[in-house]
Formats: structure tokens, sequence, C-alpha cells
């Protein structure tokens, strides 16, 4: 059902990410031509690009880093993210025992390794993007959500984690929705940022330990000459043509066309989308209480989650995932009526009380997913040529992790890293079109169709299950 509001909170919302729509935006660096050398190229300048350049340059300061990005650094998914950084490395726990038993305890312990370098990090290089380690607090919004979350909740704790579980009261004393029925408040893996910041002030902190950056520059194409790799790039209106020839490459754009073509079956790209409302005034924030800040996600397979912004707006998103036929990735997709009205019409079923907050931005991003929903690794070109992809939501922190997978692939050498499952294994592939269209479209349909049966998966979701496909958010 659509409130009759919902409209009117949505009619001057701008069609653009609200991070990337600020004065802190640096200025464009300029595009790549002629030709060049370089030790490394880094294809790519969201996090996973950026983290790549970054520790490449701290571990060698003397290695000699070149980072392209066809827009500009943080542009897309880095840009339009939710901001949660969560220590998880397998897209949550329960994907991870399910997927990797024999190493899962080990992942968990690298996974919240990585979560502390990323606020190391931020606070070595005086990143301003308004890093706060609040936790996450996942919510019941049916009664049959309660047992999933106290079998998450005592998994939890089996690995380790700070969890509390809460009851209906409990719940609502620390966000007050009539909707919530119970809780589980992660106090320790998960840290909420401004994405777009995190980007900005990675790309400062790499230029100023002397990586090379050029952004308006598009890859388009890769070969082996000799000992090294010449990628091509496109010209435009500000440059022509150029190359650089590279003795390495890390892969680092994710959802967008690959330039391997071994990916493009083990990746589709899918969008996702949310809303940010105007600052909440204090008897607003009053209504709500969320004292404590953290950042909330509901519990069904079609979830939603949201968060507070440094200046008390809030975030929220997801619940559609959108995938569009043969792979299709365009900027007219980052807009989508229909979504943003469903996303507001669930944004004041869950706060009736904030029935006259209204919305400043409206947006979407595509994301990258494999079959396993978690980042996947590999080489091509003799090992000269790594990449790190299939991240699925969860990049703003696994990409560091990916990162270092990626630079460990390309010393050659046998690593920790290296040894795992999670990286010596690839996902199942998808199958071709139209077989990819009518599969995922059927699996979004069974999920939405689940969650409005409490809970109950239908026969094709428990075949997916039975092959290891089986999605649980």
């Amino acid at each position: 059902m659509t409130l009759p509001h919902t409209g009117r909170a949505l009619a001057d919302a701008a069609p653009v990410s609200y991070w990337l729509d600020r004065p802190e935006r640096p200025d464009p660096l300029p595009p790549l031509s002629g030709t060049h050398t370089a030790d490394l190229l880094v294809v790519g300048g969201g996090y996973a690009g950026l983290w790549t350049a970054l520790l490449a340059k701290e571990a060698d300061p003397d290695r000699d880093v070149l980072l392209v990005d066809a827009g500009t650094c943080g542009w897309a998914a880095s840009g339009r993210n939710g901001g949660f950084c969560a220590a998880s490395l397998t897209h949550g726990l329960a994907n991870g025992v399910e997927r990797f038993p024999g190493e899962i305890g080990e992942l968990e312990r690298l996974g919240r390794e990585n979560l502390d370098a990323i606020g190391a990090t931020v606070a070595k290089y005086d990143i301003d993007c308004d890093f706060e380690r609040t936790g996450e607090l996942a919510v019941a919004v049916e009664p049959y959500q309660l047992d999933g979350l106290a079998a998450d909740a005592e998994l939890a704790r089996r690995y380790g984690h700070d969890v509390r579980l809460l009851d209906r009261d409990e719940v609502r004393a620390e966000v007050a929705s009539p909707t919530y029925l119970g809780g589980m408040w992660d106090r320790d893996r998960v840290a909420l940022l401004d994405p777009a910041k995190l980007a900005w002030g990675l790309r400062r902190a790499a230029l100023d330990l002397g990586v090379r950056m050029h952004e308006h520059t598009r890859v388009t194409g890769l070969a082996g000459v000799g000992a090294g790799i010449r990628a091509t790039t496109a010209g435009g209106a500000e440059a022509a043509p150029g190359t650089v020839r590279a003795r390495q490459v890390v892969l680092a754009t994710n959802a967008f066309p690959p330039l391997l073509r071994r990916l493009r079956s083990w990746i589709v790209p899918v969008y996702d989308y949310a809303l940010m409302t105007e600052p909440l005034t204090e008897a607003q924030r009053d209504a709500i209480g969320w004292r404590n800040r953290q950042g909330l996600a509901d519990t069904g397979n079609q979830f939603h989650y949201y968060r507070l912004t440094a200046d008390n707006r809030i975030l929220f998103g997801g619940y559609d995932a959108i995938y569009h036929y043969g792979n299709r990735v365009a900027p007219a997709l980052e807009q989508r009526e229909a979504t943003f009205t469903t996303l507001a019409s669930h944004f004041f079923t869950t706060f009736p009380q904030l029935a006259d907050v209204r919305f400043s931005h409206r947006w979407g991003g595509v994301i990258d997913t494999c079959t396993r929903f978690c980042a996947f690794f590999g080489t091509a070109y003799e090992g000269r040529l790594a990449y790190a992809a299939g991240f699925t939501g969860l990049g703003v922190g696994a990409t560091r992790f990916g990162a270092r997978v990626t630079l460990d692939l390309l010393s050659g050498t046998d690593t920790p890293l290296t040894r795992l499952d999670l990286v010596r294994r690839k996902p199942l592939p998808f199958p071709p079109e139209p077989a990819r269209s009518v599969g995922i479209n059927l699996t979004r349909w069974s999920l939405a169709r689940a969650d409005a049966r409490d809970g109950r998966r239908n026969l094709w979701l428990r075949t997916l299950d039975r092959l290891g496909l089986g999605f649980d958010s």
C-alpha cells in the first residue's frame, strides 16, 4: 500500500547520490593520453582499486603505481552505498559457515583484523569520513523472523561476536518503530561511515604517497606484451587515446563490463536503490530514539538497510535488487520511480511518527554479485594480472581485504591469504541469456513470495539451497 503523503515527500528529492552531491568532492584529475609505463597498473578507482594502490605504495614506496578510472574515483558503488563497513568477508557469518566451514574461524579473524585496519588507516591519514563503530541492529518485523534471530545470535556467539538479543520492548527502546518485534545488536563488527568521503580520503592518501592517477580514462583492451601487459585507453573530448605498458595489472572494475572474458559468467550487475531524508529536527530525533546510532537492517529476504548520517539524516535503502537483461549497465537505470515509491512507503510504515519528513535525494547504483555472494579472486596473463570481484554489497570493508589478496597473488608466492579456499575456489557460473534472466527473476519472485508466506521457501528456492546457491540475507 502506498501512503498518501509518499509522493509529497519525494517531490523535491534530487536524482543523485547524497554522498556525491556535496562541495567536498575533489576536482577531477586529467585523463591519460600518450604512452606510459608503470610497475603496477590499477584499473578502477573505487574502493578496491584505491586500497590496492595505497597498500602497494605503502609496502614499496619505490613501486611505480598508476591508477586509472573511467569516471572519477568513488563515483560508482563506492559513492552510492549505505556506508556500512562490516567485518564479514563472506556476506555474513551464516553464508561463510555454509560455504567455507573448514576455515570460517580464520576468515572471521581476518575480517575483524581488516575492519580494525580500516579504522587505523582512517586515523593515520586523517580521513574525515565520520567513521563510527556503532555496530548493527538486525530487527525482526514478522513473528517467524524471531527464531532466525535467535539462531543467528547463537551462531555469532560461537565465533566470539559481541551480540545482544533484544525482545520487543528492548529493541523499541533502542529505536522506536511499531514494526519491530525483536532484534539482535552486533556491537563490534560493523562501523558506519561516509562512503564518498572514505573514497576521496583514500584517493588523497594514495596521491600523497606518489600514486599517479588519471580520471575519465576508460581502459578498452588488454594484451600481453613480452613480460608485461599493454592497456589501451579510449580518447575523449579532452584526451587522445593512450596506452600503458605495465609489468603487472590489477582489475578492480567490479560490476562493470569486465576486460577479461572469463569474468562474464561469474558476475551479474544488480541495481540497488536508496533514499536520503532531510536532517531530522530535535523533536523528530526524540520521536524515534536511536541514541546509539547503530546501523539497522530487517531480516526479510527483501530487506531494508538504514542508518543515521553525521547531520542526522536517515538513509533508507535496499528491498529491490534489479537485474537487467544481458548484464545491462547504464546511467538511465540509476533512477527507478517504482522502487523509490516503494521505499518511501516502507519508510513511513517503519516510522509513522516521521510522517512530515521529506526526502532530499534519491539514487541507485550497480553492485557486482556472484553465486556465492562474496568476493572471488584469480589471475590471468601468466600471473601478471590479478582480480577481485563479486563483493555483493559488502565491499565497503571487504575490498581492502580483496586488495591484499590481489597483491599477494601478483607476488607469485605462497602466502596465508593465497592458501585460503575463499581465494582458491571460484563460484559456480551463471548460465547464459536468456536462462540467466529467467533464473534471476524467478529467484527474486520466489524470495518475495517467501517473505509473504512466513519465510516458507518454494521448490525453486529449496533446489537452489541443495545446489549451494541459496541466498540468505
